[in-house]
């Protein structure tokens, strides 16, 4: 069964982030807040953790359309062809924020992404999940939770979201309440941008 660990977004406590990065390098999948929703996440580097996150989904994993949660803009040329500076002028004013930036992936992908062209690449507007990822020094691979209920999309509070994910995952981090609008989805693969999904993130950054 999962641990629901509290931590707190204005001074994340070390040790608590040194717990959940000890269960992401083993291979276990946590559900995080971010600046929108309560996103389930592992170590993109772990295939194994990687194909649970598709079986929960219900996905093909090598179709899924998973987020990078990136600390900052550093990580970048890791995974994203070289971008042009229009492209990295908007990334920059628009992020850490709620958005999702769809890029052009390179040949550093993990394995299993290597037929995709495509990245979405997030920075959140949230300590913790910035925290998280800068201790493990690298970017963990997100998914929004959503709720079965039709009239809730998201689920928003910690508690409710551990009772229906504790045999599921290893860790649900209680950061307090979620948001229930999700990112902004801007595709930057072209010349022009395009909104794919109008979510959380204002459109005044393009």
């Amino acid at each position: 069964m999962a641990q629901l660990l509290k931590i707190y977004e204005e001074n994340p406590n070390s040790k608590e982030i040194d717990k959940v990065v000890a269960v992401l390098k083993k291979g276990g999948l946590i559900i995080y807040p971010t600046d929108t929703v309560y996103g389930l996440g592992c170590d993109i580097t772990n295939n194994k953790a990687l194909e649970k996150i598709a079986r929960i989904k219900g996905v093909k994993l090598e179709k899924a359309n998973f987020s990078f949660i990136c600390n900052d803009l550093s990580h970048l040329s890791d995974y994203v062809r070289q971008i042009d500076t229009p492209t990295y002028k908007i990334l920059k004013r628009a992020l850490p924020g709620a958005y999702t930036f769809i890029l052009p992936g390179n040949n550093n992908l993990p394995k299993v992404f290597k037929k995709k062209k495509t990245v979405g690449i997030r920075v959140p507007d949230n300590t913790i999940a910035r925290a998280i990822v800068k201790e493990l020094g690298n970017p963990i691979i997100s998914t929004s939770i959503h709720d079965e209920d039709e009239l809730l999309e998201y689920t928003t509070d910690p508690e409710l979201i551990f009772e229906k994910w504790k045999d599921l995952v290893d860790i649900v981090i209680d950061g307090g309440y979620g948001d229930n609008l999700a990112s902004t989805i801007i595709d930057l693969t072209d010349d022009v941008p395009i909104v794919i999904r109008e979510g959380k993130g204002s459109l005044d950054i393009l």
